[in-house]
């Protein structure tokens, strides 16, 4: 395991009855980053957290977190880490103090020490304003903010912990409210915290991640920046949408790129096709519109999207399921 690594998984294994759902899964996560696993639901992301967690014993293969076998030195690793789950572990009744408290001396700080933590994570949070408000009263973000300070309470000499597992922590959450998670996520990375991320938003995974790891069936099948992973699915595109659906035709016939590579969408009016030179087929594009007489509403040069990379990586939706977790 390198020093720079906060994360180390080789050749993890782990099986539900005679179904794998990790099957020699290899994973690196450099110090102070943020990594995304991203894959079809059932594809290995939740097992991974879970065994990196100590929640769950893998059955072959290494595994390390801040340098300690997760196995064997599974109290010294729970010292070092944060979790924030799926679902909100939050007692809709208490106050966002109140909550935090009793986590709080759950992990035996006293309640001295525990008030004193609470205090500091709604400050740092952005929740010190909510006084006694039950947490039911709370918007989903303010909500999930509470979550993610709850995940870090452990440290009680009021440091973040090392590693930060969040598993999909802004599912069901409005635009404004996975803002507000993602900010408090950069604002811990900021502070060295290294962060795992799984997550089901493909554009959390674009603002968020440092690196990406797209998991399938229990292993890893690429792994590289959201850039490096883009230019994996293919070339650079431009998107065509003519005003007039009839001369759809039209527009394919003269376009640069001719036919035979091009995508087309009727009922949005819409031709797709890769290029080569991004500037020269935008200008070769304009010109064979003008001299054919046929009006654009909208010519536009793009990358590849991570959705592109899910679907030629996994070769399947994300809705597929699969018995690994």
């Amino acid at each position: 395991m390198s020093v720079d690594d906060a994360i180390l998984m080789e050749g993890a294994r782990k099986r539900y009855g005679d179904k794998p759902a990790l099957d020699g899964l290899d994973l690196a996560v450099p110090r102070g980053t943020v990594h995304g696993l991203l894959g079809p639901n059932g594809a290995g992301k939740t097992t991974t957290v879970r065994v990196l967690a100590t929640l769950l014993r893998h059955d072959g293969g290494v595994a390390r977190v801040a340098g300690y076998d997760v196995g064997r030195q599974a109290a010294e690793v729970r010292r070092r880490i944060g979790l924030l789950g799926q679902h909100t572990a939050l007692d809709e009744e208490l106050s966002g103090r109140q909550n935090l408290e009793m986590f709080g001396r759950l992990y035996h700080l006293g309640a001295r020490g525990a008030g004193r933590r609470a205090d500091e994570l709604l400050e740092r949070f952005g929740l010190a304003d909510t006084g006694r408000k039950p947490v039911r009263q709370f918007s989903g973000g303010m909500r999930r903010r509470l979550d993610l300070a709850a995940s870090l309470i452990g440290n009680g000499d009021g440091t973040d912990p090392e590693v930060l597992f969040l598993d999909e922590p802004t599912t069901g959450l409005d635009p404004r409210g996975r803002g507000e998670v993602w900010e408090s996520v950069r604002s811990l990375v900021g502070g060295g915290t290294t962060v795992l991320l799984t997550t089901q938003y493909l554009e959390e995974a674009d603002r968020l991640a440092d690196r990406i790891s797209v998991v399938d069936r229990g292993r890893v099948v690429a792994d590289g920046t959201p850039d490096e992973l883009k230019s994996r699915a293919g070339r650079d595109r431009i998107d065509v949408v003519v005003r007039d659906g009839a001369r759809l035709d039209a527009a394919l016939e003269v376009l640069p790129f001719g036919p035979a590579e091009a995508e087309v969408d009727r009922d949005r009016r819409r031709i797709s096709a890769p290029v080569e030179d991004r500037m020269a087929a935008l200008a070769l594009t304009v010109r064979a519109l003008e001299e054919a007489g046929v009006e654009a509403e909208d010519i536009a040069l793009r990358r590849p999207t991570l959705d592109e990379v899910f679907l030629r990586l996994t070769g399947a939706p994300q809705e597929r399921t699969e018995v690994a977790a």
